[in-house]
């Protein structure tokens, strides 16, 4: 099929890369003439494995481009993928200005029946809001569809061709039939294509994404009971997870969520719920729990040196917010950094993906180290945020060496808190008593 995808940030990408694997013939659009102009290069704005690979052989094979120019993408489509950024606003509410500001143009250049597909995280009642929109500016049919992304930073690719579930929320057969012939192949494999009504799928999304967001929340919840009362919280968690009806996933204690999608999604369904009279207490508690978790870990930190730690340097294994991605949007390590920095602490960071986002954020204000093993010169103690493979087995003799006492703050219990004991290492985590 002949589709345009409007927003090349990390959903619109990924799916308009997908899609064009996929056998259709894609325009991703964008206003952003250099980034389109990289793209075209094969110069990748976000780090997720696979991607650049798909994007040069779809370039190659003539079933994806890239354009600035939205109405002649319409024109020659027939569906049209809304995939612009939703930020969140100050009361905690989505800004969908770019999601209207969107609908108005397809509608402009609208040139027959098309339907128009909405995958930007939105708050229930969005895509009606999109329809009269549409119906203001046009005089041709069409059709909008909710199609919510279930994409996991650092697994995007495979989540989009390999899908759980491919939720569709319409109200005509006739756009539930286009979606059908899009989404064929995975009927094919007996992936479940879901089929609803669009108020129902944009609330599947928010739902989805904030009971995953509760469980990190309750899982830290748990380890900070443990921590206090002597129970270790790792050994808590394999009990529970053998239970399946708890299950495995989303259960580690750590310093809780971050990216673009569990923070925003979770106050803005906050939001959407006191819009309509409705106090979200539990998902009030998620979101206070999580930001809480943060500092509880920089209170260890704190303890650790009697509430003094100015010139004291800490080396930062851990920038993204978790691995396989250079984003950094709510990643714990800049509460970290922000708080030891105030403080007078100096800090020397590395990532393996995420240096040039850092030094968006955080300027020469920190130090960026070249490996691993190099930020730790000279530190007083190593503080790991992000639970990077490269991280998982690391040279202890080397850190213990290099460090100037052998401490180590681990943030996502990556470590035998046994054999650190056994080397000489101080080591703190989460959810244990040591």
């Amino acid at each position: 099929m002949k589709l345009c995808v409007i927003g090349t940030g990390y959903v619109g990408l990924v799916a308009g890369t997908c899609l064009a694997e996929m056998g259709n013939s894609v325009i991703c659009v964008d206003k952003d003439t250099e980034k389109l102009k990289e793209l075209r290069k094969g110069n990748i704005p976000i780090y997720e494995p696979g991607l650049e690979t798909l994007i040069l052989s779809n370039v190659k094979e003539n079933r994806l481009y890239f354009s600035s120019d939205i109405s002649d993408a319409v024109k020659k489509s027939d569906v049209c993928f809304i995939a612009v950024g939703t930020p969140q606003k100050e009361d905690g509410s989505a800004d969908l200005s770019a999601v209207f500001d969107v609908a108005k143009s397809i509608a402009i250049a609208m040139n027959g029946y098309k339907v128009v597909v909405n995958k930007s995280t939105v708050p229930v009642g969005t895509c009606d809001r999109i329809a009269s929109i549409i119906k203001e500016n046009t005089d041709f049919d069409f059709d909008v569809v909710s199609n919510p992304e279930f994409l996991k930073q650092g697994d995007a690719v495979q989540d989009f061709l390999k899908p759980d579930r491919v939720i569709i929320g319409a109200s005509s057969q006739r756009a539930f039939d286009v979606m059908r012939e899009i989404y064929a192949s995975f009927l094919k494999t007996g992936n479940p294509v879901i089929e609803m009504d669009a108020k129902s799928a944009e609330m599947t999304k928010y739902a989805s994404n904030a009971f995953l967001a509760l469980k990190i929340s309750y899982a830290n919840e748990i380890a900070n009971i443990c921590e206090n009362i002597g129970a270790d919280a790792e050994m808590v968690r394999k009990g529970m997870c053998a239970d399946k009806r708890i299950g495995k996933k989303f259960l580690f204690p750590g310093l809780g969520y971050g990216g673009s999608c569990f923070p925003k999604d979770v106050k803005a369904l906050i939001s959407v719920a006191k819009d309509v009279g409705y106090t979200a207490e539990l998902l009030m508690a998620t979101d206070n729990i999580n930001l809480r978790q943060r500092y509880n870990f920089i209170n260890k930190i704190m303890k650790r040196y009697n509430g003094n730690v100015k010139d004291r340097k800490f080396a930062l294994w851990g920038l993204a917010f978790k691995p396989e991605t250079n984003d950094m949007r709510e990643a714990p390590s800049i509460n970290i950094i922000k708080e030891l920095l105030k403080t007078g602490a100096q800090i020397c960071a590395f990532d393996p993906k995420a240096i040039d986002t850092a030094k968006k954020i955080f300027g020469t204000e920190i130090e960026y180290a070249k490996s691993s093993y190099a930020a730790l010169n000279g530190a007083d103690a190593l503080i790991l945020a992000t639970e990077w493979n490269e991280f998982q087995n690391p040279d202890f003799d080397l850190i213990k060496s290099s460090l100037k006492e052998p401490v180590i703050f681990d943030g996502r219990n990556q470590y035998s808190p046994q054999k650190l004991k056994e080397m000489g290492f101080e080591y703190h985590c989460v959810g244990k008593s040591l």
